[in-house]
């Protein structure tokens, strides 16, 4: 099991950046394929990105595919996102996951398959 920690959140305006970092224990970011996951209020949580256990495949949700960029620092056991040019669309609270995945360089969208979840981090954007 890995325990994650993720910050970074915050208020901001439309158009603003953000980075948001997810801090793991227990056990090594590289043993995982990781995930950024959103739900906003009264929505279905969403898959947003993931990065293979290899490091190798990105995969990101239609909307912010060219907007976030997922990253993984293997000597801080952290994986980031980061966030530009937000939209009023992107609030929500975003999760971060980790998955024992049966492949290497497979990234999985459904949360189902995600194990381990960090508690959140809040982005709200305003217009």
């Amino acid at each position: 099991q890995v325990h994650l920690v993720e910050s970074g959140g915050g208020l901001v305006q439309a158009g603003d950046s953000l980075r948001l970092s997810c801090v793991a224990s227990g056990r090594t970011v590289s043993s995982y394929a990781m995930g950024w996951f959103r739900q906003g209020l009264g929505k279905e949580r969403e898959f947003v990105a993931g990065i293979s256990r290899n490091g190798q495949n990105t995969r990101y949700e239609e909307s912010v595919q060219d907007r976030f960029t997922i990253s993984r620092d293997s000597a801080k056991n952290t994986v980031y996102l980061q966030m530009e040019r937000l939209k009023t669309e992107d609030t929500a609270r975003y999760y971060c996951a980790a998955s024992l995945s049966w492949s290497p360089d497979a990234i999985a969208a459904t949360g189902s398959n995600y194990a381990d979840w960090g508690q959140g981090t809040q982005v709200t954007v305003s217009s």
